[in-house]
């Protein structure tokens, strides 16, 4: 016996003859809960009861990798400023790249729509000093370098959806203020707490869905209390990227709560193990790259036992998504890697070094667009989509499959 399961690669569906034993893993998606019409209501009771200031608006939005039904609300945001008296050439929209590279403008226009044209857009550069003003210094020792245009803006909003971040807890919300427009050193130094220097580890309180005790998390907290939004919209998205909430509102209650209902769907305390899953990362633009595909590979990983192995799905139009990723994994050892990396953090380093403390307990095939060469120096084996295949067909021991791995987290009881 089998059964028949789509798994999502790029921007295609793939049908999977999984044997009957196999233990799907899926998603309990939100219900939908969000219209236009709702959204600007929504925002409208938030600004009435702020009344703020109108004159120099700021929104804060994701890149490509972090979207939230832009295309569609943008606008909305937008009408509703403009209703409580915004002038449009008031309103500036930046994109929170973090380290990331700047888009295309084609790009742009895919992401966020015609809003793109009418509105001034501001690519953030997390090397450009002139950018920053230097507000102090959080007391795990990161520079607080904040946009100039930031600090002086007189109306700030977030835009973003919630999600899970191996390290960081949650993406979405503050994450957008920085590191999405953080500089450059203060990045790295903040990612930096990821490492444990005495034990010679990653920290075991950094992972997904959790914020207290997570010295990143708490870190990324205390910076923005120097420059907190004046007002957020967290996103609650599905499996497949469409907006089923959004939530507007203030402050790091609000924030949390926001988590919190991200988590309802989305996190499980599953203490199950198996031989083999097989995991997609949910198409595209989850699997845009390897960078991105890694959180699927951390995600699925946890449902691995020892010894065990994981087959991914992720195509990775763009490659690796770093040049800054391969060179760890060709320093030769877990140990070079981590101590040079805990002497002067920098690039992709903490997901490379994760990367690798996962092949130190399972095997990782992947079916991608990778090249050979590139998967062999991360230490991950090629397949093709009929390999996976028939290698999941014929395999004797257990089996989980998870069609949107990118999004299930396995979080502690």
């Amino acid at each position: 016996m089998s059964q028949i399961v789509g798994l999502k690669y790029g921007n295609e569906k793939i049908p999977f003859d999984l044997p009957d034993q196999t233990e799907i893993l899926h998603l309990d998606e939100p219900e939908t809960r969000i219209t236009a019409t709702q959204f600007a209501s929504g925002l409208s009771q938030e600004l009435e009861r702020l009344n703020p200031g109108l004159s120099d608006i700021a929104i804060v939005v994701g890149d490509k990798t972090r979207l939230c039904g832009y295309r569609k609300f943008l606008p909305v945001l937008l009408a509703t400023l403009e209703s409580f008296g915004a002038a449009p050439e008031s309103i500036t929209i930046f994109i929170a790249y973090g380290t990331h590279k700047r888009q295309t403008d084609d790009t742009c226009l895919t992401a966020y729509g015609d809003t793109y044209r009418k509105i001034r857009f501001v690519h953030h550069n997390c090397l450009d000093n002139n950018a920053f003003v230097n507000l102090g210094i959080t007391s795990r020792g990161t520079s607080v370098l904040i946009r100039r245009d930031i600090v002086d803006a007189g109306f700030l909003i977030t835009f973003g959806a919630i999600s899970h971040h191996f390290f960081a807890g949650y993406g979405g919300g503050r994450k957008l203020i920085f590191p999405g427009l953080g500089h450059r050193e203060s990045i790295y130094h903040n990612h930096g707490l990821f490492l444990d220097p005495e034990r010679q580890t990653l920290s075991p309180s950094c992972q997904s869905g959790i914020l207290d005790g997570n010295l990143l998390a708490e870190d990324l907290a205390e910076f923005e209390t120097f420059r907190p939004a004046d007002l957020a919209v967290h996103g609650i998205l599905d499996g497949g990227g469409h907006v089923r909430d959004l939530l507007p509102g203030v402050g790091t209650d609000h924030f949390r709560k926001a988590c919190a209902e991200y988590g309802k769907n989305y996190e499980t305390t599953c203490t199950d193990r198996f031989d083999l899953v097989i995991a997609s990362c949910g198409g595209y633009p989850k699997d845009i790259n390897f960078i991105q595909s890694h959180k699927t590979i951390d995600n699925a990983a946890k449902f691995v036992r020892n010894g065990g192995s994981l087959i991914v799905l992720a195509e990775c139009p763009d490659g690796v998504g770093s040049k800054t990723f391969l060179p760890w994994f060709e320093m030769g050892d877990w140990k070079k890697a981590f101590e040079r990396l805990a002497a002067d953090y920098e690039g992709n380093g903490g997901t490379a070094l994760s990367m690798m403390s996962k092949l130190q307990g399972i095997k990782v095939f992947i079916v991608t667009d990778l090249s050979r060469s590139d998967c062999d120096t991360i230490g991950i084996e090629k397949m093709s989509m009929d390999q996976a295949k028939m290698y999941v067909k014929q395999f004797p021991g257990s089996i989980a499959a998870i069609p949107s791995a990118g999004m299930l987290v396995k979080v502690p009881l």
